[in-house]
């Protein structure tokens, strides 16, 4: 049985709701229950208030029966509690005050942990199958979490439906600056408008920006050497797209 089944065994034992046991430690409901599961472990200082609370020697908690029995605790650390409960109760609560002075103190003193990379999210209220300007445009900064490539270096709303299935309408797409290979799917300006599209490029230097979504053929884009149209591309959006159409 587990540090956290045993306090939660004692407490039922005792007749005492997690709510009540949050009451007498001073944390919240959800910490009780962290505790009780194992997701989280009381804070040291937090652990005299407990032995208190569930009236109980924390040999009895920490005693771990996959280890044949062996407590968990060192020497040391049983000796201070032991000395901690042999105190009066104004003695234990100037003890209490010293712990929390030493963990602050200790927590102030680690290494501050970085901040998570951020990268800017640009919005659009652009028609069907556009996609936010990189540049020029407002945005906001999200961090890099697990959904997030970590190669993304921007982020773009794609609004419209153009795109679908692979890309929804109001879908954030995550877009770095490696160089386009055919097939893949790029946040382009076209003569002052931005679109997202799949991208190829023919022996001829003819280029075709097509739509994912097929019903939606009529936003294809052709460019020749000839046309005269401007083109640009910000960025390849990280995703496995499907074969171009028809090839």
């Amino acid at each position: 049985m587990t540090f956290g089944a045993r306090c939660r065994a004692r407490r039922e034992e005792l007749g005492m709701s997690r709510a009540q046991l949050a009451a007498v430690l001073g944390v919240s409901l959800s910490a009780i229950s962290n505790y009780e599961t194992g997701v989280s472990f009381p804070k040291e200082n937090l652990l005299l208030r407990l032995f208190d609370a569930l009236q109980t020697d924390p040999n009895t908690l920490f005693q771990d029966h996959y280890r044949g029995g062996k407590d968990i605790l060192s020497r040391s650390e049983r000796t201070l509690i032991q000395r901690s409960r042999a105190l009066s109760p104004k003695g234990r609560e100037a003890l209490l005050s010293v712990a929390d002075t030493l963990c602050a103190a200790q927590e102030e003193a680690a290494p501050a942990q970085t901040e998570p990379r951020v990268i800017p999210l640009y919005h659009s209220s652009a028609a069907a199958g556009y996609a936010a300007p990189v540049f020029g445009e407002d945005f906001d900064y999200i961090p890099v979490e697990d959904d997030v490539p970590p190669g993304a270096e921007f982020a773009v709303r794609i609004q419209g439906d153009s795109m679908t299935p692979f890309i929804e309408d109001g879908e954030i797409v995550y877009v770095n600056h490696d160089p386009l290979q055919p097939g893949d799917i790029g946040i382009f300006w076209l003569d002052g408008d931005m679109l997202c599209k799949q991208y190829h490029k023919d022996p001829a230097g003819v280029v075709y920006l097509f739509s994912l979504n097929r019903a939606r053929a009529d936003a294809d884009v052709v460019l020749t050497p000839s046309s005269g149209r401007r083109l640009a591309c910000f960025g390849r959006v990280i995703l496995h797209a499907p074969p171009l159409p028809g090839m």
